[in-house]
């Protein structure tokens, strides 16, 4: 199993571009992915320079609507004709961002998106595509909870309600004896997420990749350290797990967690490649 990231906050290569998002290829036996689109087009490009084709992706999955993550999402369908694509029958919603004393910013998923509804398959809280691919957003807990996702917002008729983040789902790979979990930008926790992972898979994951979204890109602001190291000793409790994280994380967070964790986590910039 093979996860390229296509386009990420940070690039290892001078023609992969950079921009704030995250996305995915995933390269199997049996299956070619894409895991989320960043925020444009870019992983079009992105995917090029990487030699990687996505007119022959097969399934593609949305983590969740927020534009970084589905802004690339109508420009990958008009090249690939024949990919289902995966995403939350919330995820359609009227998401956005607030900040104090300003307008609210509408992030959710494009509106060119809607001119693809056939190429559209909605999810609920749990959905086997096959023996390989199975997707959850059923999570169950709610601990060490991240203070970013306190601006963003979900309109409901004239009110912004709390962003509950039922447009979120997540994405477990099983394949020759090993799991991975790939968990977009986490809101619900990566911690949370990964024990409904465990929950469904009997075990802990091989390997888990993720932003942890212990960082506020508006207001540049990082969770505090309290937070970022209980993160940490959770991830560290699964002993065999190893964990690939960028994006929402946050440089400052992942600094604090690499000396903890040391060689247990790895950065996934743009451009990188990981073989499981």
């Amino acid at each position: 199993m093979k996860i390229t990231t296509l386009l990420e906050n940070t690039s290892c290569r001078a023609d992969v571009v950079h921009a704030h998002g995250l996305s995915q290829y995933v390269e199997m036996s049996t299956h070619k992915i894409l895991f989320d689109m960043g925020p444009g087009p870019a992983i079009v490009d992105n995917a090029r320079a990487l030699g990687v084709d996505l007119t022959l992706v097969d399934t593609a999955v949305l983590s969740h609507a927020h534009d970084d993550h589905s802004g690339g999402l109508a420009a990958f369908l008009s090249i690939n004709k024949t990919a289902q694509v995966y995403l939350s029958r919330a995820a359609m919603g009227d998401y956005y961002a607030m900040d104090s004393g300003k307008a609210p910013i509408f992030i959710g998923v494009p509106e060119e998106v809607k001119i693809y509804e056939n190429r559209l398959t909605f999810t609920g809280d749990e959905l086997e595509i096959d023996d390989t691919l199975r997707l959850f957003s059923d999570v169950k807990t709610t601990d060490y909870r991240s203070h970013a996702n306190d601006k963003l917002k979900e309109k409901q008729g004239e009110e912004y309600a709390m962003d509950a983040f039922r447009h979120e789902q997540n994405l477990l790979i099983c394949e020759d004896g090993k799991a991975v979990l790939l968990a977009g930008c986490s809101h619900r926790g990566v911690v949370n997420i990964l024990r409904r992972a465990e929950e469904l898979l009997g075990r802990s994951p091989d390997a888990v990749f993720a932003g942890f979204h212990l960082h506020n890109p508006g207001t540049n602001e990082t969770e505090p350290q309290e937070l970022v190291k209980s993160v940490g000793r959770e991830l560290l409790a699964r002993k065999s797990t190893v964990y690939y994280t960028g994006h929402c994380t946050g440089q400052e967070a992942f600094a604090i967690l690499k000396e903890q964790m040391g060689n247990r986590l790895h950065y996934m910039t743009g451009g990188g490649t990981v073989v499981i």
